[in-house]
């Protein structure tokens, strides 16, 4: 609020214009300094359609599942992206407000490229590689499949209106212009149920049995689990900030499923280190693969790790790329090290937990509490 106050009476500011915010905290931060006595005008969202305007046409209500959302969320529509202007007026900052600190880059750390030129650049390149074939490409973790942008969107360097006016009707775009509205349902989502920034959507999975975090949150932050697709997108994570959406979902899945551990552990240390760290998608992607959330992952799907990697990095160089000490592996050895004589040659880790054995515990800890019980599909 001083620095606000001080802005204003050095430039000769007249109004403060600010996207509208939608996230508990953003909210309340800006809510705090208008009863400072500083005037905010909000001037758009950095949504499509902002957060609780996509209703039920029967009751007014908001939606609770993703499908029925996505066809409201079509037929709401959105403005056409805004004109670019051909000429912004803009003060010199002072020397003081440049002074920023010279931090020492980590070794291997990978910096993402910001601004709004950085983001134009990466959607020119998506639109005319893997966007035709986002449908197919966008689970394969080896490839520059997906369009990576969500950085650039969680920052404001692009909006989805900019995205959402080049889509036409092909199957890629589609599945493309689908994964934006993932992003708009879960911040109406978190809108209507602020709580779910950290609690349960499905209260009743608080009562089920999980472990106390330690050496195995430990392992599996350091990317040190012992099961190569894990341990290469928790590498991947750390070193650039960034994590594949495919291994998003494994990860979680082997936090909640394979070591007992609550969502929010994981939840919490995505947000330390993802460079595109949204509350929303991050609090209900977590939620939806540890099966308390809305649209929820079915209680008894458990991700497979091994499975996963062969599925979705079936030659192995995304693994390759992250954990070195199985370079040395073929496509036919890297996913399962430990039924390889040369497997642990170069130091590679050994598992921390047997996944069949967890699946059938995680399984059995989870029809504890449900409602009506049913059995897992054989």
């Amino acid at each position: 609020m001083e620095v606000l106050t001080e802005l204003k009476s050095r430039y000769g500011i007249n109004d403060i214009h600010i996207s509208a915010e939608y996230e508990p905290y953003g909210k309340a931060r800006d809510e705090r300094i208008e009863s400072a006595g500083i005037t905010l005008t909000r001037t758009g969202s950095p949504y499509a359609v902002a957060p609780g305007r996509v209703l039920k046409p029967s009751d007014a209500t908001p939606y609770r599942v993703y499908t029925p959302f996505y066809r409201a969320w079509c037929t709401h529509g959105w403005r056409a992206p805004a004109a670019t202007p051909k000429k912004i007026n803009t003060v010199k900052p002072i020397e003081k407000d440049r002074n920023f600190p010279d931090w020492a880059m980590p070794e291997g750390a990978v910096v993402t490229a910001a601004g709004e030129q950085a983001a134009l650049v990466r959607w020119k390149k998506f639109q005319s590689g893997a966007l035709d074939n986002y449908d197919e490409a966008r689970n394969l973790a080896g490839i520059d499949g997906t369009s990576k942008l969500s950085a650039h969107l969680k920052w404001g360097e692009i909006h989805p209106r900019t995205l959402l006016a080049k889509l036409g009707e092909s199957k890629g775009h589609d599945t493309f212009r689908k994964e934006i509205a993932w992003r708009e349902f879960y911040a109406d989502v978190l809108f209507n149920n602020p709580h779910t920034e950290n609690d349960y959507y499905a209260p009743r999975f608080k009562d089920m049995r999980y472990d106390k975090p330690g050496a195995k949150l430990k392992a599996w932050q350091e990317g040190k689990t012992g099961y190569p697709f894990v341990d290469a997108a928790m590498r991947q994570l750390v070193r650039e900030g960034w994590m594949h959406n495919r291994t998003r979902m494994v990860v979680a899945s082997f936090l909640v499923k394979d070591l007992h551990l609550e969502w929010q552990h994981g939840a919490d240390f995505f947000m330390e280190h993802l460079v595109d760290f949204d509350v929303a998608s991050n609090a209900h992607g977590w939620q939806w693969t540890a099966g308390c959330g809305t649209d929820a992952s079915p209680y008894y799907r458990v991700f497979n790790p091994i499975e996963q990697g062969k599925r979705f990095d079936e030659n192995g160089d995304y693994i390759r790329t992250y954990v070195p000490e199985l370079a040395h592996l073929a496509a036919a050895e890297i996913h399962e090290p430990w039924l390889h004589q040369d497997g642990y040659s170069k130091g590679y880790c050994e598992r921390i937990v047997d996944h069949a054995i967890e699946r059938i515990e995680s399984l059995a800890r989870l029809q504890e509490i449900k409602e009506d019980k049913p059995e897992p599909p054989r």
